[in-house]
């Protein structure tokens, strides 16, 4: 009689992205939680913390083939919590409580997020766009305006009391923010970013660089992260229109784009120059 080699038990890794979306909504209602006892530094750290898992769950879903309907709208409804409502009441609770129209603004914010998710997952469905959109967002992503509203707060912890906590500036950001959200704006997704292998030592140092900066002054690190992330838009803007002009370079990948757009622009040096400059080519006649 010869015994029969146990099976190994396999281990269902498809509800791995699922699971991570709950505890990103859970990292998300308890931020409220802490904003209730004032204690600004853990609810801050909290969005943070439902920003990466939100980042981490759809790219753990491509990797098992763990991708599902219920996950996109489970994904949709937990950036509605932790993007739209978690810092609005957070940012309310800490620093506009005060004033009426605090109330206001945020609630444009969440109305705003919401929004934004409503028209990114009807984009995510329509067929007519063209091959190049999966590379844009189409106004600013829901995390990054968490980001921007608890980067207000940051500013109180690390400089106290200023212009930067005063009702009309963060009215105006706050409106600023949700504008953005909602805009056509396009700016570009981090996961359609590709670096080349020669930059990849750098790269890694600046990822060193930026790990201990975050430790040791997180509140400068969000607002260096804010004006990073907006002086991208420009750069961002002018390559979605370069696209939108050159649908033949839509199925390259970004090195052979980069160096079609080389070719052009060494094929047009005499003509950009001097359009730059406002000057005209000159008639050919002596005077």
């Amino acid at each position: 009689m010869t015994d029969k080699p146990r099976g190994r038990r396999t281990v269902n890794l498809q509800i791995l992205p699922s699971a991570m979306t709950v505890l990103s909504i859970c990292a998300g209602l308890t931020s409220i939680r802490f904003a209730l006892l004032h204690q600004p530094v853990p609810a801050m750290a909290l969005i943070v913390a439902a920003a990466i898992l939100d980042g981490l769950d759809g790219r753990v879903a491509r990797m098992l083939d763990a991708q599902s309907r219920m996950g996109a709208e489970i994904d949709s409804l937990a950036d509605a919590v932790n993007f739209g409502v978690t810092p609005a009441l957070v940012l309310y609770v800490s620093m506009l409580s005060r004033w009426p129209i605090g109330w206001v603004v945020v609630l444009l914010y969440a109305v705003c997020v919401v929004l934004r998710l409503a028209r990114y997952n009807a984009l995510a469905d329509d067929g007519t766009q063209p091959a190049h959109a999966h590379e844009f967002f189409v106004g600013m992503p829901a995390p990054a305006g968490a980001v921007s509203m608890i980067g207000l707060m940051g500013l109180k912890l690390q400089f106290g009391e200023g212009w930067w906590t005063s009702v009309w500036f963060l009215c105006i950001w706050v409106t600023g923010t949700s504008m953005l959200m909602v805009s056509g704006i396009p700016m570009k997704k981090m996961h359609a970013v590709r670096v080349p292998p020669n930059y990849a030592t750098a790269v890694l140092l600046v990822l060193v660089v930026f790990a201990a900066a975050a430790v040791l002054q997180p509140f400068i690190t969000i607002w260096v992260i804010i004006i990073a992330y907006l002086c991208h838009v420009p750069f961002a803007v002018r390559n979605k229109r370069w696209l939108d002009r050159h649908p033949e370079v839509w199925g390259d990948q970004p090195k052979q784009q980069r160096a079609v757009r080389r070719a052009n622009r060494r094929a047009q040096p005499r003509g950009r120059s001097m359009t730059r400059l406002g000057l005209r080519k000159p008639s050919g006649r002596l005077r």
